[in-house]
């Protein structure tokens, strides 16, 4: 097992760069009940930095399953006003949110696909509000993973329970830059890096990008205004924080109505607990007309069946494929990670902030913009060492931006 001083020095590296805690903040900590040795610590760290408060949701997969399996359709299909106020509340607050995740990829693979989209769709609903302050930036949030059993036996299958824990322990630490003398200082240094990437992209502001690759040929507009990011991001108090740990790409909003073509998965989507694997997406004019799947159809079609948004998408993200995540040579199972070792689309809501005075804009300005709305955002990998890119400048003209796999600009 990894050592708690390791562990401590990746709880102080999630509060420090992940959301930046500030003195007199309150925290609020999504967490799963198997992590809850590195959740106390997280919650020490803080309030040694000047936390105000610190509370801790927990999640605990067993629950979870159990209620899938025995709850009436009415209780999945509803969710509770009591979650809602106080996630609000400690919004309303200021508070800076951590989820720390390790859920087991194949927890509802036996559950009726309908049951977990009513619960998916029951949470997106109820949260409309909390998520405001999220995807608009309004408070810091970070997103970071630690192992679980189950989690660590799917990507290590041949190895011991504790062997594979440790494993992919070793694997995390690695990508999120944790195994280095000065965590922070390196973190500082990457999003440098990804600050010079989206300057380039911001220049350049492409009207089209068109992807090609094995079971790809894509053509994407981005609207005028569109906006590139990645890395480091900054609340409305000025604080700059980091949303994903691990984050390797940089990305923007597609135009919810210029996206057409075929795009292929290159790695599972884990959704709500089930894996779609090896699919493929047809887009007329923004949206989704066909789509096919070898593994979780039907999950599939639930999902694209959410609302109207959700089969448009909402962020385009470029991830080279010499990105940590892609080197380990692991498939996490995992959305964090995966869609760090892979350029990737994702269907639903789109960022406001994606947008020139996006934050400001009500949905039926963004709407105009073509920039998409949706109660689900679900990120699925496209790219591999097989994807081109090119991009087309305002006067058409076409120029690499993606070859094999990497950046053909020049990102230094």
């Amino acid at each position: 097992m990894v050592q708690v001083q390791v562990q401590e020095k990746y709880a102080e590296l999630t509060l420090k760069k992940g959301v930046n805690l500030q003195k007199g903040q309150a925290v609020m900590i999504n967490a799963p009940i198997e992590g809850a040795a590195f959740t106390r610590i997280v919650a020490r760290k803080a309030y040694e930095m000047g936390a105000k408060d610190v509370h801790i949701n927990w999640v605990d997969d067993e629950l979870t399953l159990l209620k899938y399996e025995n709850a009436p359709d009415e209780v999945i299909a509803d969710y509770p006003e009591w979650k809602v106020k106080l996630h609000d509340t400690f919004a309303e607050d200021g508070a800076a949110v951590v989820n720390i995740r390790s859920t087991n990829p194949d927890l509802l693979k036996d559950i009726d696909p309908s049951r977990v989209a009513k619960a998916n769709k029951a949470a997106a609903e109820a949260m409309v509000n909390f998520r405001k302050y999220t995807m608009n930036d309004r408070i810091p949030w970070t997103i970071i993973s630690i192992p679980s059993k189950d989690w660590a036996k799917k990507i290590f299958p041949d190895k011991s329970e504790d062997e594979a824990v440790s494993s992919l322990w070793e694997a995390i630490l690695k990508i999120v830059r944790v195994d280095q003398d000065d965590p922070v200082a390196a973190w500082d240094k990457h999003n440098e890096t990804l600050r010079t990437a989206r300057e380039v992209l911001n220049k350049k502001n492409y009207k089209k990008l068109i992807f090609k690759a094995p079971g790809t040929d894509l053509e994407m507009e981005l609207p005028e205004g569109h906006i590139w990011k990645g890395g480091s991001a900054e609340a409305e108090t000025g604080v700059t924080f980091n949303p994903n740990m691990p984050t390797e790409e940089v990305f923007s909003v597609p135009h919810k109505y210029g996206i057409n073509g075929t795009v292929s998965s290159t790695k599972p989507l884990n959704y709500g607990g089930s894996l779609i694997d090896n699919f493929s997406l047809t887009f007329k004019d923004g949206k989704v007309v066909d789509f096919q799947a070898e593994q979780g159809e039907e999950v599939l079609k639930h999902l694209l069946d959410s609302d109207e948004g959700a089969r448009r998408l909402g962020e385009i993200a470029l991830v080279p494929d010499e990105s940590p995540v892609s080197q380990s040579g692991l498939i996490f199972y995992n959305t964090l990670f995966d869609e760090n070792a892979s350029c990737h689309i994702a269907l639903g809501k789109a960022y406001p902030t994606n947008l020139k005075g996006g934050a400001a804009m009500d949905l039926e300005e963004l709407d105009k913009h073509g920039v998409n709305d949706s109660l689900v955002h679900v990120d699925f990998m496209i790219g591999s060492d097989k994807m081109d890119i090119d991009g087309i400048t305002a006067d058409g003209k076409s120029e690499p931006v993606f070859r094999n796999g990497t950046w053909a600009l020049d990102i230094k």
